[in-house]
């Protein structure tokens, strides 16, 4: 007779146990795991909103076992502003793209950190827009290739990528900015920690959090999920740097 197995791993409970729709090789999954562990162990689910945009982002409404709003593409921290002053006591977490923050977003995401909102942005970057087809996004590396850049990215033409984390990170408002990767296990350990960290920052009341975690799209790169890793590694790293770029005293 075989020994009993014993149980070490399972998903956690905030996560919905149906077939998910991302495509192969998308990252997406395993950050929706990290967001829905760390709500688990930090016991905040009873009370977390989520509010999503639209994109990629936007089937997370049928993943997690939470209250969910839907914003107006970009608008992901003004509602959450909304809903975390109209009631102080609730947790609020955006989980947004580049696509949709580091375009039609932007000043809604700089203000919001500017402004020391005590909510915290899960923000996926894969340089692309997803779900709209491929096109150039904001945080497109000088040149790749893309639906509305098939030469490439020019920074003369294009203008350069731009690095959101760097960005927030020199405002008052923020008290915790952090980019990383999902690319590798040991990737995916440190995002879970800066997570952590990032809504541990909510938790104390000292003010906006942002986790940049790059991410992967292969169907859109039009790579295999394992050259998609790669590249994370290649080319994203690189020209963005991972680690911690703002943490205030008492985090």
């Amino acid at each position: 007779m075989s020994p009993e197995l014993k149980q070490i791993f399972k998903p956690s409970p905030i996560l919905t146990p149906i077939q998910r729709n991302f495509c192969p090789g998308c990252t997406h999954g395993i950050i929706h795991r990290l967001v829905a562990e760390c709500l688990e162990e930090l016991q905040l689910a009873e009370k977390t909103v989520l509010v999503i945009p639209v994109g990629c982002a936007t089937l997370s409404v049928d993943y997690f076992e939470l209250d969910t709003i839907q914003a107006s593409h970009g608008r992901a921290p003004a509602v959450a502003t909304g809903v975390k002053r109209s009631n102080p006591d609730l947790f609020v977490v955006t989980y947004q793209g580049d696509g949709d923050l580091a375009s039609i977003g932007t000043a809604e995401i700089v203000h919001a950190a500017n402004r020391g909102e005590k909510i915290t942005t899960i923000f996926v970057n894969n340089g692309i827009y997803g779900m709209t087809g491929g096109q150039m996004a904001p945080t497109t590396l000088i040149g790749w290739k893309t639906e509305t850049s098939p030469y490439g990215r020019e920074a003369s033409r294009e203008g350069n990528p731009i690095r959101i984390s760097e960005m927030l990170s020199q405002l008052n408002g923020p008290a915790y900015i952090a980019r990383t990767a999902v690319n590798s296990p040991k990737a995916v350990l440190g995002t879970k920690r800066a997570i952590k960290k990032a809504f541990t920052a909510q938790m104390k009341g000292l003010g906006f959090s942002l986790v940049e975690i790059l991410s992967t799209c292969p169907t859109n790169w039009g790579f295999s999920p394992v050259q998609s890793l790669k590249r994370i590694d290649d080319e994203t790293i690189p020209y963005y740097p991972l680690g911690e770029f703002k943490v205030v005293e008492g985090l």
